[in-house]
This record gives C-alpha cells, sequence and structure tokens, in this order.
C-alpha cells in the first residue's frame, strides 16, 4: 500500500504562499498605478496653473502696451494720421488683451489652429516675425549681461586697487 505524506513546506504551502505573493503583487501594481495617476494629475495641474499664469502675463504686457500706444496717441496732434493709427493700434491691443483674458488656453489653441488652416502665409508670416523678435531679444539680453559683467569688473578692479593704495 502506499501512503501519501504531505511534508511541512510541500505542495499545500507552496501554494498558499504563491497566492500570497500574487495578491501582494497586484496590491504593489494598484498602488505604483494610482501613484502615477496622482503625479499625473498634480503634473496636469501644474502645467495648468503656468500656462494660465502665462496668458494672464501676455494679457498683462499686451494691456501695458495698449496704454502706451494711447498715451502716445494723446501727445500726438488731434486727428492726424498718426494719432488715429496709434489709437487704432491701442484699442486693437486692447481688444486682444481682453480676449485672452476671457479665453481658456484651450480655445486659444484651436483658435490659433483655426487662422493656421485659413491664412497659412500670414501664420507664417507671423511665427517667423516672432522668431526674429525672440532672437533678438536674446541677442540684446545677452550683450546687456556682458557689458554688466565687464562693468561690475571694472568696478572691482579698481576698487581693489584704491584699497591697495
Amino acid at each position: 500500500m502506499s501512503q501519501s505524506h504531505t511534508q511541512p513546506g510541500g505542495q499545500g504551502t507552496r501554494s498558499s504562499d504563491t497566492k500570497a505573493a500574487a495578491s501582494a503583487a497586484e496590491d504593489l501594481a494598484k498602488d505604483a498605478k494610482d501613484k502615477a495617476g496622482e503625479v499625473g494629475e498634480n503634473i496636469r495641474d501644474e502645467a495648468r496653473y503656468r500656462a494660465e499664469a502665462a496668458k494672464e502675463g501676455v494679457a498683462d504686457e499686451l494691456s501695458g502696451i495698449s496704454s502706451a500706444l494711447r498715451k502716445a496717441s494723446s501727445d500726438l496732434r488731434d486727428g492726424s494720421p498718426q494719432e488715429r493709427t496709434f489709437g487704432a493700434a491701442a484699442n486693437a491691443l486692447a481688444d486682444v488683451a481682453d480676449t485672452v483674458r476671457g479665453k481658456d488656453l484651450g480655445e486659444m489653441v484651436d483658435d490659433l489652429s483655426d487662422f493656421a488652416r485659413r491664412n497659412p502665409v500670414a501664420f507664417l508670416g507671423g511665427a517667423a516675425l516672432l522668431g526674429f523678435a525672440g532672437v533678438r531679444m536674446a541677442k540684446a539680453s545677452r550683450r546687456a549681461r556682458i557689458e554688466d559683467d565687464r562693468y561690475d569688473n571694472l568696478h572691482a578692479e579698481s576698487g581693489a586697487k584704491s584699497r591697495d593704495s
């Protein structure tokens, strides 16, 4: 006659250990998925916040330019072509600033996409102008930073010489 013995640590124990390990792995996977979802949501929230702040900054800048144009317009002779042009530009920029403030980022992207499809040449020309302006600003700020460094170094050297004397 044959007898079957289940030894400690035998098949029955291995099966329950495997189930426990599988359950623990599932729990870890679920926790990791939940954490990844939270991180993704936090990143989306931060991106929205930064985009909204940038949008407000652009609107404020446009409003400032509009105000400067209005002031310049008021300094010109009433009814002159320059005065009318500056006034019209100021009004147009004020309208753009209000539009930027009044729309969410998704709407603005949709509007820009629609404009690009309807007016590809104007869109590409505007993009090129923005690119050129950005490069000029970057060069100017770099040049100013280099000049500031030279000025600081010159005064640091002359200050050291006067203390040594």
